[in-house]
């Protein structure tokens, strides 16, 4: 049994280590493939904004701005500005890595113009999302000092439970777009079918870190239920 900050023993803590041993495998995982890739050169030497540009005109979108980004691995689409953000590592490398990794952003960019249900309905969940967030632990913790009030533990799980909700609303975003990707870069020959499996590594490793993500909020959000309903039992 561990102690828990609520102030009584929690055998189910390991839930906790658990979730935490998923999402570090999951970013060494990305991180060690990716830079697997960024020394491998592409055939045809064509940068990750160079690969962005000529998806995202293939798409009939030109009011996309790319633009570079510090740090590794921080790419993102910004729907709110229409900027397709890149890496420094991306940006301006022409490795296979670096490539699909800017496809994999601009196929973002691509579900956004076409108004992707899934990105749509997660973009909603954001204000939402955040409210939960900021007030899930706030509300269990009040509870358990108002002698393990079940009314306000109940509604801080259930706002923490909107965590898994945006998580799980995530994974068919990022694997659509990164499906979007890996046909954009084939048939515009951005890369060969000889470089097509190590792109597909790439984006694949790239999903996983977010499916981790899910499975380590479900873990935390089922540690709290078992928690909780052992204390009502009790």
């Amino acid at each position: 049994m561990f102690f828990s900050p609520f102030l009584f023993w929690d055998p189910y803590f390991w839930l906790i280590l658990v979730g935490l041993a998923i999402t570090m495998w999951a970013s060494w995982n990305v991180k060690s493939t990716f830079n697997r890739y960024t020394t491998i050169p592409s055939h045809n030497n064509i940068t990750g904004k160079e690969a962005a540009k000529l998806i995202l005109e293939d798409a009939g979108i030109f009011d996309v701005t790319i633009q570079e980004t510090s740090g590794e691995l921080t790419d993102f689409y910004n729907p709110s500005d229409k900027t397709l953000n890149l890496s420094e590592p991306v940006y301006n490398s022409s490795s296979i890595a670096a490539i699909c990794v800017a496809a994999h952003e601009a196929g973002h960019a691509i579900q956004d113009a076409k108004a992707y249900i899934p990105m749509s309905f997660r973009s909603k969940l954001v204000p939402i999302v955040n409210f939960g967030a900021n007030l899930s632990m706030p509300l269990i913790i009040l509870g358990v000092v108002l002698s393990f009030n079940q009314v306000l533990i109940r509604a801080g799980i259930l706002c923490f439970a909107l965590t898994l909700l945006f998580q799980i609303v995530t994974l068919p975003v990022e694997f659509n777009a990164s499906n979007r990707a890996l046909k954009k870069v084939k048939m515009l020959g951005i890369i060969n079918s000889n470089e097509y499996p190590a792109g597909r590594k790439v984006l694949f490793a790239a999903a996983l870190t977010y499916v981790a993500a899910a499975l380590s909020t479900f873990l935390q959000l089922l540690r709290l239920i078992l928690l909780f309903a052992d204390n009502d039992r009790n």
